[in-house]
């Protein structure tokens, strides 16, 4: 049993650098099932679960002060990727079933929530909004309405599973729609001539990261963090969900937007730096988690296919009010439900030249992801 608080660091970070360096370098076709991220939460809770982390305070408190301090710098390092200028220039109509998108989301976990809170443990509310979070944004926004709403790390692995799976399912089902696309459009008597502003090469950022580069951001945002978290903790709290560390994260957004319209929104590594302090958060949640308390996972499996359900007849409806084409309502949902690493693949699959607007779409989620969790959570929180 580890007792040694730096020793249990020291096993979560090494777990971390290896599925890391795995997932870029193995080419492992089992990573397109079970993404890294959750194979993290998964050895890491395995390894709870099978006594080697020690229970003491002394123990787990170093981790978890390291993750109060790596949650609002991956938010920071997360935003530093988002030109507002570029998703403005996205125009009202996308924008617009965007919106849509992640409000029906939205109602999709209210409606999911009421249907089985009998079968649900009384603090469901906190980790379905951590869904709501990650259908809304992706890891990280889930990762901090788990932080902010803190949801027991047991039933925030119920989401952390219903995440991957039911994900899964939808993004087989969104991929295979591409094949309906004209029939789709006819239904909907859509007009796809204002995409013709949007077509581009996708953009790759070759730019080399340096050493400078990597110690100014890994030195910047935690210092930039512990800013945050000083001037959080003298806010007042107001309602269930905005406490210490919902100002925090709100002040860590709102400078890492600032600073992304500057040059520092260009220095490369941000968002690589920023997907290792993922790693540490996912690891420190997974610590406190056991899974013989796994008994509920198909109940939340169910909530969550119900929340897609009820998604998929409003994106009907407001397709065939708004002659809206199949493109903008599939990538939006995938950007939503999916974020940032399918978003682009699923809008190529349409049309390679329109790659962008699934990028686009993604960093949005990135940005508002934990205020539509947040905002998911109050609701709950007062039914």
């Amino acid at each position: 049993m580890i007792t040694n608080g730096l020793l249990m660091i020291a096993v979560v970070c090494g777990l971390a650098a290896i599925l890391l360096v795995l997932d870029k370098t193995a080419g492992w076709k089992f990573f397109r099932y079970v993404p890294a991220v959750v194979l993290m939460y998964l050895l890491c809770a395995a390894l709870n679960s099978a006594g080697l982390f020690g229970t003491e305070d002394a123990t787990r408190e170093p981790l978890k002060n390291l993750k109060d301090f790596a949650l609002p710098a991956m938010i920071f390092l997360l935003l530093l990727g988002c030109d507002l200028r570029r998703i403005l220039s996205l125009g009202p109509k996308l924008l617009l079933t965007y919106a849509v998108t992640s409000l029906s989301l939205l109602v999709g976990i209210v409606v999911a929530f009421l249907a089985f809170r009998a079968a649900l443990d009384p603090e469901a509310w906190k980790a379905l909004a951590a869904l709501l979070g990650s259908w809304t944004g992706g890891s990280a926004n889930m990762a901090a309405v788990q932080d902010i709403l803190q949801a027991p790390e047991n039933i925030f692995g119920y989401a952390l599973i219903t995440d991957t799976i039911v994900y899964s399912l939808w993004l087989m089902i969104v991929f295979s729609s591409v094949m309906f696309s004209d029939r789709f459009n006819r239904f909907t008597r859509a007009d796809t001539s204002y995409l013709n502003a949007h077509m581009g090469a996708a953009e790759h950022d070759d730019r080399p990261i340096t050493v400078p580069a990597v110690i100014g951001l890994i030195l910047g945002s935690l210092l930039i963090a512990w800013g945050a978290i000083t001037v959080g903790e003298a806010m007042p709290e107001v309602g269930e969900v905005m406490n210490s560390t919902a100002w925090t994260i709100l002040l860590v957004s709102v400078l890492g937007l600032i600073a992304a319209q500057t040059p520092l929104g260009r220095i490369p590594g941000s968002q690589q730096i920023a997907t290792v302090l993922l790693f540490v958060v996912i690891g420190q949640i997974a610590s406190g988690s056991d899974f013989s308390a796994l008994t509920e996972a198909p109940v939340y499996l169910v909530a969550g296919v119900t929340v897609l359900v009820v998604h998929a007849v409003i994106m009907l409806i407001y397709a065939k009010l708004t002659r809206t084409e199949l493109f903008s309502v599939a990538v939006a949902s995938v950007a939503n439900v999916g974020g940032i690493a399918s978003a682009p693949v699923v809008a190529g699959a349409f049309n390679r030249q329109l790659v962008p607007v699934g990028v686009l779409f993604a960093l949005i989620g990135s940005l508002m992801g934990t205020w539509i969790g947040l905002l998911g959570g109050q609701i709950m929180s007062g039914l």
